[in-house]
């Protein structure tokens, strides 16, 4: 259906690779760590075959197939590199979706240019944690975040396919939901991804610029104006990361935002709940092109 292609460099140096696919109101899908556009592939298409959304999936700023490099891949650097893909596509306005390291820069991209996003529709990470980040089940949980700011993944993980599998498994395995196997194939195609010298520790530049959970959670204070993009936050019943308790807040940051449980699945939802993902999206689309209020 969508073939790769690669956007030219932005005004940062960094071309993305995307793929495109369906007709409708514009979607542009944002991925997590350890992943890539993948992870959104079984959602893009059954929006692009019901003719829901013209539907966009990137590989982030240094992830999959786009340039690794050393510039700036916290939140607002992969923003820029966003708005030069909406920029490339000539798409004014679409409903942004993201979870994990794409739900952050979601955010980032409606907070800083709210005139590009029409809705949200995100997954966790969300703010409002704050210091429960510190909790013994969550400080349990967030190692990897420390670990990624260390030099170790360098001699350790990075140019090593079979450490790099052993390590993307553990993640897959232990953040998925209790029906959820990841399939060989998954991480196959990741393990390829992310075992290129440089390409793992191009994976983590985003921790080790701030942008992780611990460091976040940490600063964070309500902001003095909330997000004004109509937001819909899927919440998963089974993430280790993020507690459903943790969702008390979001009317801090937010101003118009609904809170719906994913039942049944765990951090991995476009992954492990894609037709669920597909009908919010297609629902959110609609009410966008129909021009109800958030």
């Amino acid at each position: 259906m969508a073939g790769t292609t690669r956007t030219a460099p932005d005004g940062d140096g960094y071309a993305l690779a995307y793929e495109r696919a369906g007709t409708g109101g514009p979607v542009l899908l944002l991925h997590g760590w350890p992943g890539d556009r993948g992870d959104w592939a079984a959602v893009a298409h059954l929006l692009a075959e019901a003719g829901t959304a013209d539907v966009v999936w990137p590989d982030l700023r240094a992830f999959g197939e786009s340039d690794k490099h050393g510039g700036d891949v916290a939140a607002a650097g992969q923003a820029r590199s966003l708005l030069a893909l909406l920029d490339e596509l000539g798409i004014e306005r679409a409903v942004v979706a993201g979870y994990d390291v794409g739900s952050r820069v979601a955010q980032t991209l409606a907070t800083e240019h709210p005139d590009r996003v029409a809705a949200l529709v995100l997954a966790p990470p969300l703010p409002g944690a704050g210091r429960r980040v510190l909790e013994p089940g969550a400080a349990a949980e967030f190692w990897y975040q420390h670990f990624h700011r260390l030099g170790l993944p360098e001699h350790l993980v990075d140019g090593r396919p079979g450490a790099v599998r052993a390590y993307l498994r553990h993640f897959w395995d232990h953040w998925s939901g209790p029906g959820f196997t990841v399939e060989e194939e998954r991480l196959d195609r990741l393990t390829e991804s992310y075992s290129p010298p440089g390409a793992f520790t191009a994976s983590i530049g985003w921790y080790r610029s701030g942008s992780g959970m611990i460091a976040r959670s940490l600063a964070e204070e309500p902001p003095s104006s909330r997000i004004t993009v109509p937001t819909t936050v899927l919440w998963p019943e089974h993430d280790p990361l993020f507690p459903r308790a943790w969702s008390d807040r979001l009317d801090d940051w937010f101003e118009k935002v609904e809170l719906r449980p994913l039942d049944g699945v765990g951090h991995f939802s476009p992954v492990e709940a894609p037709e669920r993902w597909a009908e919010v999206l297609a629902e959110v689309v609609a009410g966008v092109n129909a021009g109800l209020p958030g």
